[in-house]
């Protein structure tokens, strides 16, 4: 069925036409402008692999392989044709084949990614936690599931015959329907999900949620601890645990707390803040601390410390950072600093 331009005279039909006649191909084209814009056909997702194939005994390839906020893998799998091939035979095997990945095993496949794409935006591992708003690596929460987008130019009645059998079984799988059209010199992309139809999606998800009880108890364990921070009257609502200890530590240090007693306070975290001679801009303090850091044999990761402008902290002639990686033992830091420094009009409250 054509789409259709509003013009004066009425409506002017946009025929479909078919990615081979218009010179695309799957992975040249297709693949390669999904995997640069990936909300076309999900938000929320990261992509860390293309044609991912890092298996024995295998020479199959994920076109797309993602993770979503959740900590859950997507594979991802497209088709330019009409009829989308045995596609969700081949994502229900790969999706097996990448279950058993842990977080470790991930980066290592994004930081491969990153290389194989030139983005040198920072580091795999990082960037990683930071899509994720963890703190640290929690295996144990890490890839629980296993999610499938299905993305063609159509599919035929036995892919979605299946589709539908192995969701009413518990499977998170999508088809995301691309089909292009072509109005005089420019191609358009209709994207529409089809299964499960939007209108039913979340019926169909309370449906399924209904089987996962068990793991729903495994992932109870995971710390989602907030904090409701108040510093001189003013609320800071639901701040992840480092946001929680940069704004505390800053305002210690407003406050004429030395930066050294603060460190030494909390001793036993190493690199609690990180110190440059001299007062410095954030670029200047960037350039400096990768030179230091690789001074003692470590990677430059200035994106583990708060160094925006707005975020250093000058005293004793020098400027200081705050590190974002602080772990299981944050609340323990947190009391410790209210604790040693009193007086300063900081509370806060834990919100789970």
């Amino acid at each position: 069925m054509p789409i259709y331009t509003i013009t004066d005279q009425g409506l002017i039909p946009i025929h479909v036409t078919r990615f081979a006649d218009e010179g695309l191909r799957e992975r040249d084209h297709l693949q390669q402008l999904l995997r640069d814009q990936i909300e076309v056909i999900e938000p929320d997702i990261l992509v860390i692999s293309e044609e991912f194939g890092s298996w024995e005994d295998s020479r199959r390839r994920i076109d797309l392989l993602a993770i979503d906020k959740s900590a859950n893998l997507v594979v991802i799998e497209l088709k330019r044709t009409d009829t989308g091939g045995h596609m969700e035979l081949q994502a229900v095997r790969y999706a097996a084949m990448v279950s058993a990945l842990t977080f470790r095993g991930t980066v290592d496949i994004y930081e491969r990614h990153l290389d194989a794409t030139g983005d040198k935006s920072g580091d795999a591992r990082e960037k990683l936690l930071e899509f994720l708003e963890w703190e640290e690596p929690d295996d144990d929460q890490f890839a629980q599931d296993v999610r499938i987008i299905l993305a063609a130019a159509e599919f035929s009645k036995e892919i979605t015959t299946s589709v539908l059998w192995l969701i009413d079984h518990g499977l998170d799988i999508k088809c995301i329907r691309l089909r292009p059209y072509k109005d005089n010199d420019k191609l358009l992309l209709d994207v529409q999900q089809v299964i499960p139809l939007p209108e039913a999606e979340e019926y169909q998800i309370k449906i399924r949620d209904k089987t996962r009880m068990e793991r729903v108890s495994r992932t109870q364990s995971r710390d989602f601890t907030k904090f409701d921070l108040k510093i001189n009257g003013e609320l800071m609502e639901r701040l992840p645990k480092r946001q929680a200890i940069f704004h505390i530590i800053k305002a210690l240090c407003q406050n004429g707390v030395d930066p050294e007693a603060v460190r030494e306070t909390i001793s036993w975290r190493r690199d609690a803040l990180r110190k440059i001679e001299g007062v410095l801009d954030a670029q200047e303090f960037e350039k400096k601390l990768a030179e230091q850091l690789l001074s003692e044999g470590k990677k430059p990761y200035a994106s583990r410390y708060f160094i925006n402008d707005e975020d250093l902290i000058i005293a004793n002639e020098s400027t200081y950072a705050v590190t974002k990686m602080w772990g299981k033992r944050t609340t323990e830091a947190i009391n410790l600093l209210l604790k040693e420094f009193p007086g300063h009009n900081i509370s806060y409250e834990t919100v789970s």
